[in-house]
């Protein structure tokens, strides 16, 4: 399985062709060489040495969550799988990207990993809780709800664990994740995965909330309805398990997944619907111009894991899932993605979000190396992108990046470094595949 995934972040020629970026001349490969160099500098100084080893809770397990501006603890009582999970999954990645300190960083993948298998999986009735209290950490948050947003980072953190340890606690645990989604969260008659259920895995009863408005789950999401953000990030998973799991019904449902993201999710003329009925008649809401950026690397992924990585409908839809971003949601002026638009093409949200511009500059990399023969777009973008990144998303003050800045990149005081939403996962996936594919475009 490995010889896929080094296909993806590999040259041209073992995956994107002649029509690649093709051989760089001397000025671009020192280029590429710079800011790989510089990406791996803002990998380890303002990532994973952020929260490591200082997240670490070494009395009750697993990480601590909360952290103020300057890095500072800030006690809070909530503990939410999906952070729990992003530090395990980051952790893991350290565990191969800094080989001469392998055990440090086994040890404090393993160390998330059994707080994921002791106390967010119910050993009781399986599955991931949401969240625990961390004053009772047996005691779920919200009643025990399951969703399969964060259980899809669950089963994620513990297939990477799984990669690069080689811990067979976090294989058996990914395993068991996937049998539970299969038992009770898969839709069998329209496809994809009931969002959220109880502690006994029973979908919730579609309800009004007091007010009148629809009941909505731990994401947010209306009870009874699929949502473009926990399918992305489940299609996330089930890749990332088949990778060190290749097991014969896993495939068939991240095939069935990854369908649903590429034909039904995405559309024309290159965004996301956000929200969907149960049969997949979407419900029309925004443009989230992160996320379709962020779906457009998903479904290459996915499809070089699959087998097929040349695939023309999947480049074409990826490509027209950073094209549109670019189109409507780029800042001219002073680089970088803007947050959301109405689907009238209306900006909504013009804050630049740390996480939608680490996507975007995963993505518009890896549009270059497939399509940079025929346009300089999108690395003219990238360039700019890293140099918002770093110049005004970087808090070069405390270190870390800032969860969100104006459109000029002015930073908003106060703001924290670490919760339950903001942690290293999406800056850190990125700054890795940006360097690797950079080091390999620069041969």
């Amino acid at each position: 399985m490995m010889n896929r995934r080094t296909a993806l972040f590999g040259l041209g020629a073992t995956m994107f062709g002649a029509a690649g970026a093709g051989a760089a001349t001397p000025s671009r490969a020192a280029a590429y060489r710079r800011i790989a160099a510089e990406a791996d500098a803002n990998l380890r100084r303002h990532d994973v040495t952020r929260w490591f080893p200082r997240a670490i809770d070494a009395e009750r397990g697993g990480y601590h969550q909360n952290y103020a501006e300057d890095w500072s603890f800030v006690a809070r009582a909530d503990r939410a799988a999906v952070y729990q999970a992003r530090l395990t999954w980051l952790s893991a990645q350290a565990v191969s990207r800094y080989p001469s300190e392998a055990n440090i960083w086994t040890e404090r993948s393993n160390h998330g990993l059994a707080y994921l298998n002791d106390h967010i999986w119910d050993a009781t009735h399986g599955g991931y809780y949401w969240g625990l209290e961390e004053a009772a950490p047996h005691a779920a948050e919200r009643k025990g709800e399951k969703h399969l947003y964060g259980h899809a980072f669950c089963t994620y953190a513990a297939a990477a664990n799984y990669q690069h340890t080689r811990n067979p606690v976090a294989l058996d645990l990914a395993r068991r994740a996937f049998d539970w989604m299969e038992t009770h969260a898969h839709d069998p008659v329209h496809g994809g995965y009931v969002e959220s259920v109880d502690r006994l895995g029973q979908p919730f009863a579609v309800a009004a909330a007091a007010d009148g408005t629809p009941a909505r789950d731990a994401l947010n999401t209306p009870i009874g309805q699929k949502s473009m953000n926990t399918h992305i990030h489940i299609l996330e998973a089930l890749t990332g398990l088949y990778e060190v799991w290749p097991d014969p019904l896993l495939r068939t449902r991240l095939e069935e997944v990854f369908l649903i993201v590429r034909d039904k999710v995405a559309t024309r003329p290159g965004h996301l619907h956000l929200y969907f009925q149960r049969d997949w008649t979407p419900v029309p809401r925004a443009i989230s111009f992160g996320h379709d950026v962020e779906t457009g690397f998903l479904l290459v992924e996915a499809s070089t894991i699959l087998g097929r990585p040349d695939d023309a409908r999947t480049w074409e839809v990826a490509r027209m899932l950073v094209d549109t971003p670019l189109a409507n949601g780029w800042d001219e002026a002073n680089g970088g993605f803007y947050d959301e638009s109405d689907l009238d093409g209306k900006l909504t949200r013009t804050d630049k979000i740390w996480w939608v511009q680490a996507e975007g500059l995963n993505a518009l990399l890896l549009m270059h190396e497939k399509f940079g023969r025929e346009t300089p777009k999108y690395w003219d973008a990238f360039t700019r992108q890293w140099a918002f990144i770093q110049q005004h998303q970087v808090d070069h003050r405390h270190g870390g990046w800032y969860s969100r800045v104006a459109p000029s990149g002015s930073a908003q005081p106060g703001l924290v470094k670490s919760n339950r939403w903001t942690e290293g996962y999406h800056q850190g996936r990125a700054l890795m595949r940006v360097s690797d594919r950079l080091r390999k475009l620069a041969v």
